[in-house]
């Protein structure tokens, strides 16, 4: 249909450069006039613009259901680390990337992004909620609780409270921080300032932002944040489908 439209414009436009020509000459700007019909004709060539995505609301959503983040917003990035071998396990512990959490969780997380956008950044994810079971594979690979959260007592991130994140430009550039995701030392805590000032600045704001909107943050690592009371709810082990 929309082929068809442009058809009939392309016809009538070309119809009314002929009449143009063969009438005599009294108006000199006829041959622009003609000129430019044809010209924004062939302007509107062009194929239709592609539709907005439709999100789901969280209306109606209890805050304890576990949804899609990306379901809701198309505002954020992601860098799922564990569904690759780039990690520091070096081995992939998810069968896919996706990033799910709580409802609330979302709720936050998009309240908190909307708040970074007006400084020209957004959240990019490298971890969000984690099944046990897959909090399991973590411990057998490396199992010691100053790197990875014994399965049985369980983490943040297996309530579906906790993400690891940080932050990039509106067009996915990096934002400098501290370290790499899941680096273990002095360098990725809260408390060190013996960093370039662009970098302590951009902590800062990851920092102060997050906990704006009922966030708090480990002090040895910058990227990890858990929604205030998110501790109190239970271990789960959903398990998203992967297509």
């Amino acid at each position: 249909m929309f082929k068809n439209k442009i058809w009939g414009l392309l016809l009538m436009a070309i119809f009314m450069l002929k009449v143009g020509c063969k009438e005599e000459v009294k108006n000199t700007n006829t041959a622009a006039n003609t000129k430019q019909v044809v010209e924004i004709v062939i302007d509107s060539i062009i194929e239709p613009k592609a539709e907005k995505p439709v999100f789901k609301s969280l209306e109606g959503v209890a805050d304890t259901t576990f949804v899609r983040l990306a379901d809701y917003s198309d505002g954020f990035a992601y860098d799922l680390r564990y569904a690759t071998d780039n990690n520091f396990l070096k081995e992939q512990v998810y069968d896919c990337g996706e990033c799910y959490t709580r409802a609330k969780t979302v709720k936050a997380l998009l309240k908190a992004n909307e708040e970074f956008k007006k400084h020209g950044v957004k959240i990019k994810f490298y971890d969000c909620y984690r099944p046990n079971s897959v909090q399991y594979k973590m411990w057998k690979i490396v199992p010691n609780p100053q790197y990875v959260a014994n399965p049985v007592k369980g983490s943040i991130h297996n309530k579906g409270g906790a993400v690891d994140i940080t932050l990039v430009t509106l067009d996915d550039e990096e934002v400098k921080m501290p370290s790499d995701f899941d680096f273990f030392g002095k360098r990725a805590y809260h408390d060190n300032f013996d960093l370039p000032q662009d970098i302590l600045d951009n902590r800062k704001l990851l920092k102060e932002t997050m906990e704006k909107y009922g966030f708090w943050s480990t002090r040895t690592e910058w990227w990890h944040y858990n929604l205030q009371g998110a501790s109190h709810d239970p271990i789960a082990n959903f398990k998203w489908d992967c297509e």
